[in-house]
């Protein structure tokens, strides 16, 4: 087996492929970003995306291009431009089965947003060339002939996503999580909520996603503060890492709390987020 893939930080940033004179400040902001050939780009200007995505290269590694739909008209021609470029990895939307990924062998981000992509979420994540999932809320929901992916302003739950958007979300992290690949979590489309972005952020991280998407660069900074752990939860996490070795990978106690498996595993996570290499 090889190594996961991990994104180059938490933090992922997606810029309008047709707008060229954007990515280099996306990729200042962010720690990756994604280049966009699907719903950031006008039907008409697909052909000009394309064209400016081959032309103005980026380093590769802090580079995912979202390509168009399998079976669209799209789909082939952004294939195309991806292999002009020195770009690898993409990310499909609205992957429904994992032929559609498997077609082209590329190392491919998985797009979890339809009604029938979230029934096969399994099967798709299982694929060789799939590194990851990411899922989109208003996509789906629009796929159900549905309106409001979260609760409005009238409704006790207010900014909340209703619980289909809900359960996708939880398959697509348990399914991510069985196959040891990486989550994305989606984006928080409401830019002017600091509030709700961060709260998301926090739940993403108690969860374990790899990442968080965003759509706009002053979002960029909360996702990176929220996925980094407090001086406080590395220097904790350091002492129970320490005390695993010392106790050979048993139950110990640790301010007066008893520390077995789950809480090393934790412990582990916490430092490899905070960049700090754990003690095995």
């Amino acid at each position: 087996m090889t190594d996961p893939w991990i994104p180059a930080g938490p933090a992922l940033l997606f810029c309008p492929a047709d707008r060229p004179e954007r990515y280099v400040k996306a990729l200042d902001r962010a720690d990756m970003v994604i280049l966009d050939l699907e719903d950031a780009v006008a039907p008409g200007n697909k052909p000009a995306a394309r064209e400016a995505l081959v032309a103005n290269p980026l380093h590769p590694d802090r580079v995912i291009v979202r390509i168009n739909p399998a079976g669209t008209p799209d789909h082939d021609l952004d294939l195309e431009a991806v292999q002009a470029t020195p770009y690898r990895l993409v990310m499909q939307a609205k992957t429904e089965d994992p032929a559609q990924i498997t077609a082209h062998g590329l190392p491919t981000i998985a797009l979890i947003e339809t009604p029938m992509g979230a029934m096969r979420t399994e099967e798709i994540v299982a694929a060789p060339n799939c590194v990851g999932l990411m899922w989109g809320a208003e996509d789906l929901v629009a796929g159900l002939g549905g309106s409001s992916s979260r609760y409005g302003d009238d409704e006790a739950e207010t900014g909340e996503y209703r619980d289909v958007p809900k359960y996708v979300r939880a398959r697509m992290r348990l399914a991510a999580g069985a196959y040891q690949k990486a989550a994305i979590d989606a984006i928080h489309a409401d830019i002017a909520d600091v509030d709700g972005l961060v709260a998301e952020v926090r739940d993403a991280v108690a969860l374990g996603f790899t990442a968080t998407a965003c759509i706009h660069p002053s979002q960029a900074s909360h996702i990176r503060e929220g996925y980094a752990p407090s001086p406080e939860r590395v220097e904790w996490a350091r002492r129970v890492m320490e005390g695993a070795v010392e106790h050979d990978g048993g139950v110990f106690a640790l301010d007066g709390a008893m520390i077995d498996g789950p809480l090393i595993a934790q412990a582990r996570a916490i430092l490899a987020r905070a960049g700090h290499r754990p003690t095995d």
